[in-house]
């Protein structure tokens, strides 16, 4: 991590206190921790992504310009990355659930299957932020749409009243 801020520092603080049950379970529930705290990061990350969403969604009902289409291709790409990087994960804590081999002890299956839950949250979100960016990007397009219909609209106006009038003033 390239941060100040050390992301695994709950965990070695847990194992510093010589107690508990990271110290009890073994290495399979020591991984289980460390994928938990990865997993959990998440949620925050996906909570500011849909304070942005919404923000943009206010944004565009208000105003849309280029600087929101620009936002709304940076939020698509945002998602994209995220779901990218956690779909394997989840993919590995599905083998992990489902692990016949024993590594993991039978007693930390259920520590691994909420993990994978967890997992299966955060794409679910992901999937519905994704859904979202497309449906705003709907709307950027038909509030544009409008406006040029509204433009047309006043253009139309204007040459409906000066063509008969050049037309006059042509014939005399």
């Amino acid at each position: 991590h390239p941060g100040a801020n050390d992301p695994f520092d709950p965990i070695r603080s847990r194992l510093r206190v010589h107690a508990g049950r990271i110290r009890e379970r073994g290495a399979d529930y020591l991984l289980c921790a460390l994928i938990d705290l990865v997993i959990d990061e998440g949620f925050p990350v996906l909570e500011t992504i849909g304070d942005e969403i919404e923000q943009l969604e206010e944004q565009l009902f208000a105003a849309p310009t280029r600087d929101s289409l620009q936002q709304l291709h940076q939020l698509k790409r945002t998602m994209l990355t995220v779901r990218r990087v956690l779909w394997p994960q989840r993919e590995v804590l599905n083998n992990l659930v489902h692990d016949v081999s024993g590594i993991i002890v039978e007693g930390n299956q259920v520590y691994f299957r909420d993990c994978y839950d967890h997992t299966i949250q955060i794409m679910d979100l992901i999937e519905t932020y994704r859904d979202m960016v497309t449906g705003l990007m709907d709307i950027y397009l038909s509030a544009v749409s409008y406006r040029l219909n509204e433009v047309m609209r006043v253009l139309t106006i204007i040459a409906t009243i000066f063509i008969p009038l050049t037309f006059i003033v042509g014939l005399y």
